[in-house]
């Protein structure tokens, strides 16, 4: 696959900026369409937040478009091996949600239509069978859960390396270490990006920059509300009796989260003492928290010996739900970012729908609910499943 090194093309009919999950398979999608694609990347690929060790594939959403892409993005990791043709790992082991309040079964309750209507079979359970699924869970804090056996999770760097391949086998070209540091925006008209490497000319600029949205954003005039936030997970010592399937389990009162992974366990939580910024050190610290939320939880495994952990950027918007679409006032700069932790397993779909907007088709999920503009008005999104 080209890469660092390899000379810039000095033009393209599309530059994508930004290599993880969602600006690979943007480019893979669009190199199938036949177009003229260059991908460019400041790092490395997977560099960011999809380079994570393993990440969350899921369809159980409550805001129908985020069903519409999920669901049809599992469907597409199903399908991974034969296109676009690679081994990602895909386990699915099913989601368990935990739900601690008669407002939490309420809310997952009304997602469940919109995932019945494309083919998800969720459902709620009730706590007796939450423990038949995962045994380590205490029902004492939960009214209810909510269970899908066709999530799971797969390898992002496996999913990123398979959708470049692929790109770059149909003609796409792929350079790291190159950053976008600039856009020349004439008379509204996007005209080239800017890189330490020179210009590159082009008359459509696709951001899938992650936590670094915002500035791409800012040198074409357009306001991507997208804030970096620190997220870490650790992982447990082997376990005497491994559980490789052991649903991905979600505490929605707390957010923490366990499942397996290999011969231990991943677990996870959302800091709520974090403060936003680019740092992605991982800080031990944090492990008391994790291991109270774990006592409430899964009180057996809140002592669990951990051997390593990893920090990475969720890219926040004001609502936690994606940005997706075209900007209005500058011609032609699409976006695809602020997915708050969602960006992975709706990258397939995403990058369909982007391919769709590229090429003034109709996309295959109505992504208008996404664009970037509705924090002005009253158009922000409610999502209950938000980890």
């Amino acid at each position: 696959m080209s890469g660092a090194g390899a000379p810039l093309p000095r033009s393209a009919d599309v530059v994508v900026v930004g290599g993880g999950a969602v600006g690979t398979s943007v480019a893979f999608h669009l190199a199938e369409a036949g177009v003229n694609v260059l991908l460019l990347e400041r790092d490395g690929l997977a560099s960011g937040s999809s380079g994570k060790p393993v990440g969350g594939v899921r369809a159980q959403f409550s805001e129908p478009a985020n069903v519409a892409l999920a669901a049809r993005s599992l469907r597409a990791y199903a399908d991974f091996p034969r296109r676009p043709g690679a081994d990602i790992g895909l386990r699915q082991v099913g989601y368990l949600f935990l739900l601690p309040t008669d407002a939490h079964v309420a809310a997952f309750a009304a997602g469940l239509p919109a995932q019945h209507a494309h083919g998800v079979p969720s459902r709620l359970v009730d706590l007796d069978e939450a423990v038949r699924l995962n045994p380590y869970v205490d029902p004492t804090g939960y009214t209810a859960a909510a269970w899908s056996p066709t999530d799971g999770w797969a390898l992002p760097g496996a999913v990123v390396r398979g959708y470049a391949d692929a790109a770059v086998r149909l003609g796409a070209r792929v350079r790291t270490g190159v950053a976008v540091t600039g856009t020349d925006v004439r008379g509204g008209v996007v005209m080239a990006v800017r890189t330490p490497a020179g210009d590159v000319r082009t008359s459509t600029v696709v951001c899938c920059a992650g936590a670094w949205s915002r500035s791409l954003g800012d040198t074409v005039g357009v306001d991507l509300p997208v804030t970096p936030l620190r997220r870490q997970i650790a992982f447990s010592a082997p376990l005497p009796r491994p559980e490789p399937d052991l649903p991905f389990t979600i505490d929605q009162g707390s957010t923490f989260y366990v499942h397996g992974a290999g011969d231990g366990l991943l677990l996870g939580l959302a800091d709520p003492e974090q403060a936003p910024g680019f740092g992605r050190d991982y800080d031990p610290s944090w492990l008391p928290t994790l291991r109270a939320a774990a006592r409430r939880c899964v009180p057996a495994l809140a002592d669990v010996p951990l051997v390593d952990g990893w920090a990475g950027l969720y890219e926040m918007t004001p609502d936690r739900n994606a940005l997706i679409g075209e900007a209005t006032g500058v011609s032609r700069f699409l976006y695809a970012c602020g997915f708050s932790g969602h960006g992975f397993l709706q990258a397939p779909a995403v990058g369909e729908a982007v391919r769709d907007l590229v090429l003034h088709r109709e996309p295959v999920v109505d992504v208008r609910v996404f664009h970037a503009e509705r924090f002005a008005g009253e158009a922000a999104l409610t999502e209950a499943a938000i980890v």
